[in-house]
């Protein structure tokens, strides 16, 4: 009987540390992620203020809709 319970305890420990090893490599992902995720918000603000600065140089102060900016640039054979 004692071997028993020793060898539940060894598996219960093999799995914990698994599970802690999983949990780290987990870990490791998200903030790798998170990072990307902080550099694309600002590679896309950056982009999106240029474009609003054409935008106003060109006295286009009204942001149009997809399907306005379609119908204003009809190509010639419409």
């Amino acid at each position: 009987m004692p071997d028993r319970d020793t060898d539940r305890l060894d598996d219960l420990e093999t799995r914990n540390a698994l599970l802690e090893k999983e949990v780290s490599d987990l870990n490791e992902v998200v903030t790798t992620l998170s990072g990307e995720i902080e550099t694309l918000k600002k590679y896309i603000k950056i982009k999106l203020d240029k474009i609003q600065n054409t935008m106003n140089d060109s006295g286009e102060n009204d942001f149009k809709s997809i399907s306005d900016e379609a119908a204003a640039n009809k190509p010639p054979h419409y």
